[in-house]
């Protein structure tokens, strides 16, 4: 049998795909993916590859081409760049219009953007770096279900960031014992605790069980504080049915915020329950579990800023974004510009967070970043400078590994989050400075002054792997 070569195949993609005088419309959702071709394969003619088979294209010239207008529905790759530091990749910019997709459907952009294409034989490898969503098909989605302004009101918290815990062991504890080790985290300090991504209903506890005592704790927690407390309770469930069954009781219960692993359930999934909490009032919690296996290769997949854009679109209130400083991967810079991408209404091109397009998210609510992943008192000046207040510093180890229990570790990690408040409100320098005020505020809390001790050799220097190009 004889085989046809993928060369003729691409010329034709160049002929009607590639169109370097394009110049895209207001309504074009733009897209930058990172290339790299196969040998033999003219640039032109890969960029050209990847705008057809995310669009209106197919191997060969078919007949009902002529039954729709594809000059008008076709991706245009209008634009192909160099990228620094890598001799073999390149960025190719994609315009594809509006009508193409679905309005409010985070789900159908990426099924075209991501589908067919990532698997496509004359492409080595292919990542999407940045989405420009148009205005026209911002307004079409709902976004966070209350966003940073409302849920500071809701919560009457002003003028820090917010702090979290994530309750340990993760898997194991009866539904009485960690309901116990909520208790003493909230009324320690803290003003959330949460589920751990990977605790839904399994035999050791079960879902309805673990929902009453956290209740039963956040509520004594509250009355002993005088402060609005909450736990994130993970809704996430084998069905959407389940799902928002546990959503209603938690409402029941009179949770004020409710969790959601948002790529292991999916975004369908995701949106219908984002509608749910603003319909019902209640908060979500976003945790990204499973994101590294998509945006970690520097080569491949989905770049975290491109999930980013689309659970705010998809709807959540808070949401994972790594600590810089802690356990997990995050290049500063880029974690700077996804961050800014979840909470500012206008973040403007910059290369240097390797932002690649305007975003106008217009009057869209904003998200709260929260950084999570080994982080401990020391870490306390670096991740108030990096996150700024509308942030949520989530400590999980960093609370409970204090050696005279949770409500000590809250005590400890609510002191040096004031105390950095307070300092940089005053003016200092929080990174050159922040030993000096954590031992300063150290000597009026013997909570703190044990934490310092403590973890004062623990650090995670390790290279970032998915670090800006150049």
């Amino acid at each position: 049998m004889a085989t046809q070569t993928f060369d003729a195949g691409v010329q034709d993609y160049k002929l009607t795909y590639w169109t370097p005088d394009y110049t895209p419309l207001d309504t074009d959702l733009l897209a930058c993916f990172k290339v790299v071709e196969q040998e033999g394969v003219p640039r032109e003619e890969a960029a050209a590859a990847v705008a057809a088979e995310s669009s209106t294209g197919t191997w060969t010239t078919v007949w009902t081409d002529l039954l729709s207008d594809m000059e008008y529905y076709k991706g245009r790759a209008y634009r192909i760049e160099d990228v620094p530091g890598d001799k073999e990749a390149f960025y190719v910019f994609i315009a594809y219009p509006l009508d193409l997709f679905e309005e409010g459907s985070v789900v159908n952009v990426l099924t075209s953007l991501v589908g067919n294409v990532f698997g496509f034989k004359a492409i080595r490898s292919l990542r999407l770096e940045d989405i420009r969503f148009p205005v026209a098909f911002v307004k079409t989605c709902m976004g966070p279900p209350s966003g940073i302004q409302v849920e500071r009101d809701k919560l009457n918290k002003y003028g820090r960031p917010m702090l979290g815990c994530t309750i340990k062991p993760k898997l194991g504890l009866s539904a009485k014992n960690y309901g116990r080790a909520v208790y003493e985290c909230l009324r320690g300090g803290l003003d959330f605790t949460k589920d751990d991504e990977n605790i839904n209903c399994q035999p050791f506890m079960r879902w309805r069980n673990r929902f009453e005592f956290v209740a039963e704790a956040v509520h004594k927690a509250q009355a002993e504080t005088g402060e609005v407390k909450g736990h994130y309770l993970n809704v996430t469930a084998a069905d959407a049915e389940a799902m928002i069954e546990r959503a209603e009781y938690a409402k029941e219960l009179g949770m004020p915020i409710i969790m959601h692993d948002f790529l292991t359930a999916g975004f369908t999934a995701n949106t219908s329950l984002a509608k749910w909490c603003r319909k019902n009032g209640v908060l979500l919690h976003i945790h990204r579990a499973m994101h590294a296996v998509i945006d970690r290769n520097p080569r491949h997949g989905i770049h975290f800023r491109v999930l980013v854009k689309c659970l705010r679109l998809s709807g959540g209130d808070h949401m994972h974004t790594g600590t810089v400083v802690g356990k997990l991967e995050g290049d500063r810079a880029s974690t700077l510009g996804f961050v800014d991408l979840l909470r500012e209404d206008f973040i403007p091109e910059d290369r240097a967070r390797g932002i690649f397009f305007d975003q106008d998210w217009a009057s869209m609510p904003g998200v709260f970043a929260v950084a999570s992943g080994g982080i401990h008192v020391w870490h306390m000046p670096a991740l108030l400078n990096i996150f700024g207040d509308d942030s949520v510093l989530q400590f999980g180890g960093g609370t409970q590994g204090h050696p005279d229990g949770n409500a000590a570790g809250a005590a400890a990690n609510r002191v040096a989050l004031e105390a950095c408040v307070k300092a940089r409100n005053e003016g200092r320098d929080l990174e050159r400075e922040g030993a000096d005020i954590l031992r300063e505020a150290a000597q009026h809390s013997k909570e703190l002054a044990v934490a310092l001790d403590t973890w004062k050799e623990i650090k995670f220097e390790f290279d970032t792997v998915d670090k800006l190009d150049g």
